[in-house]
């Protein structure tokens, strides 16, 4: 589907939004954003003149999420403290989720002088041993965790890794052995014995390994279909590369990252790779295991061995995302490969960032820019519109709109949701018959679909049209999402405007209920409690509505009544996409 509409009155915001959000979930679990994540601070940090001081400062740092600050302050404090085992942990886990993998090796080294079976602190110094080739080294630091939890897994396949990066093939599917005898790993260990043997160019083995993960328990993600695919293509072997794609296409319909032509590119194609592979399925497994902290660690640490790591670069941009560092995430969008499967997606989502943060120029820029790469795909051009519509430039986005439904092939459900947006902007441009065809259209396309039948319901009975059709359509919207105030709004209205105003004060006090924010809701429930003769219950609620920041043209309407002895008895109208 080309996206989901998330608000009412509705207004859908970004129908594409939630592309790569999908396109993620193929390879690990989304960690979804945080209502109360806060922007990493920015400029210089407040001087704490104590070591307790910096500590307080850096743990309140790190329950704002503010990365860069509380790497700052507790390193500040560990200074002051320097065998403080609890410091040396925080400090440690700071810098690495903040990036600064070399600072964090020094902290990892001097905790194992006090607990040699710091999983974590052993591993980073082994990634960081990869990165510098020094395989013999990540071999000796893995070598005295216990074989449980994380290091179950972790310590055979980095062994495999370093043992590869000597050349050692066979001692480095050895290495996998231990995963054998758990059967959770079985697909884990038939990925990592095809990507080695697949560098070994050991082909009928690889080819037996790649058929294994394919056909394994969970093994048909993202990853492995780009790995296997392009083992097909290398292979000369491009039918059975299709083959892979579209088995994955079929089983993730709205999935945007694949094309329809694999690349013939190794995914692994050296060891310092193949261990970067593995710590970014290590961050995919703990961000599935909602630890998505620890997952922006091995996350940072995929991308410290393969900076260019396109998927790993989208899951921490991600995870950064989700604690509140949308300009650091933001960045990782930018440096993605443009011949990534994965970029246009991520595109996508910088645009809706750069849109949030203020920075619509950017955003529109990056959207045009993209439309201009493929006039072919009607997503960006979609965004584009929300976009624009988000921002009232009701023209620009009818625009959009028009430019995305002129590259549409043919008719297809999820195309119902391009309609009714733009039949948003043309009603707020005063264009209703224009409006009303498009939300006909989505009907067509997506009958019943309880948004277009609000949507339109409400239009008609704000026009005192198709009265009786409209009640049913709200009726039936109501029946698929009882608990959306705005949908239970638009009942409660619909009965005022048919002079049922009792049901209406019930449908519209549940309304309020589930939004007692909205300032129309506040308004209808006054017009509706007005009739049943409770007129201070209602003066109250218009009163309300003023509280909530209403359009201007909904405040006139609702001073006029309040200074009015005897309000209107039809009670002023409202424009359906107001909210």
């Amino acid at each position: 589907m080309l996206g989901s509409v998330i608000r009412r009155r509705p207004t859908i915001r970004r129908l594409c939004a939630c592309a790569l959000v999908t396109a993620l979930a193929a390879c690990s679990a989304t960690v979804a954003p945080e209502s109360g994540a806060q922007a990493p601070s920015t400029g210089p940090l407040p001087q704490v003149n104590s070591a307790t001081g910096s500590f307080l400062a850096g743990r309140f740092a790190q329950e704002q999420h503010d990365l860069p600050a509380a790497a700052a302050y507790l390193t500040r404090s560990l200074a002051s403290d320097p065998e403080n085992i609890e410091l040396l942990q925080r400090a440690l886990l700071a810098l690495a989720a903040d990036g600064r993998m070399g600072d964090a090796e020094t902290l990892a080294k001097r905790l194992l002088a006090y607990d040699d079976e710091a999983a974590i602190a052993s591993m980073l110094v082994a990634e960081q041993a990869a990165k510098a080739g020094d395989w013999a080294a990540v071999e000796a630091a893995m070598a005295g965790l216990p074989k449980r939890g994380l290091n179950s897994f972790m310590t055979p396949l980095m062994v495999a890794w370093a043992r590869m990066g000597e050349g050692r093939v066979d001692a480095a599917l050895d290495a996998l052995a231990p995963l054998t005898q758990n059967g959770n790993y079985a697909t884990l260990n038939a990925f990592h014995a095809a990507l080695i043997n697949d560098l070994a160019d050991r082909r009928p083995a690889a080819e037996q390994n790649y058929r294994a993960v394919l056909s394994g328990t969970g093994g048909l993600t993202l990853r492995t279909v780009e790995a296997a695919a392009a083992f097909y293509q290398r292979q000369g072997e491009p039918d059975k590369a299709n083959q892979v794609l579209a088995r994955y296409g079929k089983e993730h319909p709205d999935s945007p990252a694949l094309e329809h032509t694999a690349s013939s590119l190794r995914p692994v194609d050296s060891a310092q790779a193949g261990m970067a592979e593995v710590m970014f399925g290590a961050a995919g497994s703990l961000r599935q295991g909602n630890a998505p902290d620890l997952a922006l660690v091995f996350g940072r640490m995929a991308l410290d061995l393969r900076p260019n790591f396109p998927l790993a670069q989208v899951m921490v941009a991600d995870l950064l995302q989700s604690v509140g560092q949308v300009g650091a995430a933001n960045d990782l969008f930018k440096s993605i490969d443009p011949a990534a499967s994965i970029y246009w997606s991520a595109q996508l989502r910088l645009a809706a960032n750069l849109d949030d943060m203020g920075e619509v120029d950017a955003a529109v820029k990056t959207l045009e820019a993209l439309a201009a790469q493929r006039p072919d795909r009607p997503d960006a051009l979609v965004t584009l519109g929300d976009v624009l519509r988000r921002h009232k430039r009701w023209t620009e986005a009818v625009a959009a709109y028009d430019r995305a439904v002129a590259s549409f092939d043919k008719p297809q459900r999820e195309q119902w949701a391009v309609y009714y947006a733009r039949g948003v902007a043309l009603e707020r441009e005063k264009k209703w018959d224009l409006a009303e065809r498009d939300f006909l259209r989505a009907l067509e396309l997506e009958p019943d679909e309880p948004h277009v039948l609000n949507y339109l319901g409400y239009s008609w009975i704000e026009q005192g049209t198709n009265l009786d059709q409209a009640k049913r359509m709200i009726e039936k919207a109501v029946e698929q999402r009882p608990t959306d105030g705005y949908i239970v709004d638009s009942l409660g209205w619909a009965l005022f405007r048919a002079g049922e105003y009792k049901k209406a004060v019930e449908a519209l006090e549940r309304a309020v209920e589930l939004h007692p924010e909205d300032a129309t809701i506040n308004d209808h429930l006054g017009d509706a409690l007005w009739k049943v003769g409770r007129h201070e219950e209602a003066r109250f609620q218009w009163q309300r509505a003023l509280v909530f920041d209403p359009e201007p043209e909904l405040r006139s309407e609702i001073e006029q009544k309040l200074n009015q002895r005897e309000p209107p008895s039809g009670a002023v109208g409202k424009n359906a996409a107001a909210r």
